[in-house]
Order: structure tokens, then sequence, then C-alpha cells
């Protein structure tokens, strides 16, 4: 999508700090970090809702869950991390590509 920060910054037209990387998937730092840690996990294909999952999307959503299972340790999460997926300018999603936030390296309140 043209106006997609998020498609921006996979088409290197947005520069991002990139931390990892599959054909699938990228996870790069937030530029507006809420937590000593906080990274976002996109997929490279663009959509916006959990409720445009199909059974290839779920897939994908699957496999970028088990890659932050699999890598939050070498990304300074060993000792634990909160996921965030917003759905909706409500909930606040501000970009509307499906991203999870992974946050962590510290303490995290419940507000």
């Amino acid at each position: 999508m043209e106006t997609c920060i998020f498609c921006k910054i996979l088409a290197g037209e947005i520069p991002s700090s990139k931390v990892y990387e599959t054909e699938e998937l990228l996870v790069f730092r937030d530029i507006s970090p809420k937590a000593k840690i906080h990274l976002l996990c996109i997929p490279k294909e663009h959509f916006a809702r959990l409720t445009e999952l199909d059974d290839r999307r779920e897939a994908l959503l699957a496999r970028m869950m088990r890659t932050i299972a699999e890598h939050h340790a070498e990304w300074g999460l060993a000792d634990g991390y909160r996921l965030i997926i917003n759905q909706g300018e409500a909930a606040g999603q501000s970009v509307q590509h499906l991203h999870i936030h992974i946050l962590g390296g510290e303490p995290l309140p419940w507000e």
C-alpha cells in the first residue's frame, strides 16, 4: 500500500532499526518506545486486522509468534516480555498494517 508506513519500511523507502528478518516478516525497533525494549513484528504481506485472517495468514501469524518465542532472549527479553496487537483506532492501532508490539527489558506496569 502506497501510504502505509510499514510497507514503506519493507520497501526500503524509510529506514528502520532491523533486529530480525525472514522472507515473511520483519522485527525492528519502535521509534517511539513504550518500554526499555520495544520491538515491532510485522508481516511482509499487508493486511490490517485479525478479521482478515484466512488459513495462510493464520499460519503466518503463528510463525510470527513462534519467531518471537524462539528469539526473545537474544533480543534482551529473557526475563519476560509483553505482546500487544491493537485492533482498530479505538484500541490504539495507529498504523493499519497488522503488527505485534514486543515490550520488555524492565518490569512493566499493568495499566
